[in-house]
């Protein structure tokens, strides 16, 4: 097809489209209604400027917040002296465990209030959390994990870990029925290979304070059978070994127990 020249262009251009001609037969129309239409009108146009303004922002700060949240997560991914720096890595080590958490939780908390409503913003809410957990602020440490949880994507992996965050936040402030719902939630979560099983480990741990060792011993038995290789089966056997000790009878696994059944 050939090129069409800047004046073939510029004639087209100036010729008068459908709506052109359709506003130039309805004018007398218009002019009748003039008060009703233009109020509407306005209104209409008002309501679609700002609707595209809106959407046009809401994009663009969603890219920046992303690229920002780059610059504020560098604070996490600094060491603590002793511990093994990041290829790349040019910042000097946190003296200790307790000014990195400080230093996290200033950095997420400012990006997350210049940022807020963003995805980047609830992103950051998960390794705030866990900051704000291991300086014992556990009251902060639930509104981070639960923002996470609310407002991630249902199949983000990463709940799992928020789940968990909740789950010990409570636990350290001897709410164990809450803890327990957290774990039982984080259970029913698919969260990958890196927190396989955990949910079942984490919520036979509070039925053993609980007292509820019978439960316990179950899950861990179920745990133990069903996922033997991943860390919280290895785990579920230790526990297994601490309960027969103190006079628990382990069950069989209900799913072994229903196969020799049948």
């Amino acid at each position: 097809m050939a090129q069409k020249s800047e004046k073939q262009v510029q004639k087209e251009l100036r010729k008068p489209d459908v709506f052109q001609q359709f506003g130039s037969e309805a004018s007398d129309w218009l002019i009748k209604r003039q008060s009703l239409i233009g109020t509407v009108a306005v209104l209409l146009l008002l309501g679609g400027l700002v609707a595209g303004l809106v959407n046009w922002y809401s994009n663009r700060g969603e890219e920046q917040a992303a690229k920002q949240l780059g610059e504020a997560m560098k604070v996490v991914e600094r060491p603590v002296a002793g511990a093994q720096a990041q290829p790349g890595q040019d910042e000097p080590p946190f003296p200790s465990q307790q000014e990195k958490d400080q230093a996290v939780v200033k950095a997420l908390s400012e990006f997350r209030k210049e940022h807020a409503g963003t995805r980047a913003a609830v992103t950051a809410a998960l390794p705030l959390g866990k900051a704000e957990y291991r300086m014992g602020n556990y009251d902060a440490a639930l509104a981070a994990f639960g923002e996470f949880v609310e407002k991630a994507p249902k199949q983000e992996p990463l709940r799992a870990s928020a789940l968990e965050g909740q789950g010990y936040a409570h636990e350290a402030k001897g709410q164990l029925d809450q803890a327990l719902a957290a774990f039982e939630q984080m259970a029913k979560v698919e969260s990958g290979e890196y927190l396989q099983g955990m949910g079942q480990y984490h919520r036979a741990r509070i039925l053993v304070q609980l007292d509820r060792k019978d439960e316990a011993a179950q899950v861990l038995s179920e745990l133990k059978a069903s996922q033997p290789d991943t860390a919280a089966g290895r785990l579920a056997t230790e526990r297994l070994a601490v309960l027969t000790a103190q006079g628990v009878k382990v069950p069989e696994p209900q799913s072994a127990a229903a196969q020799d059944a049948g």
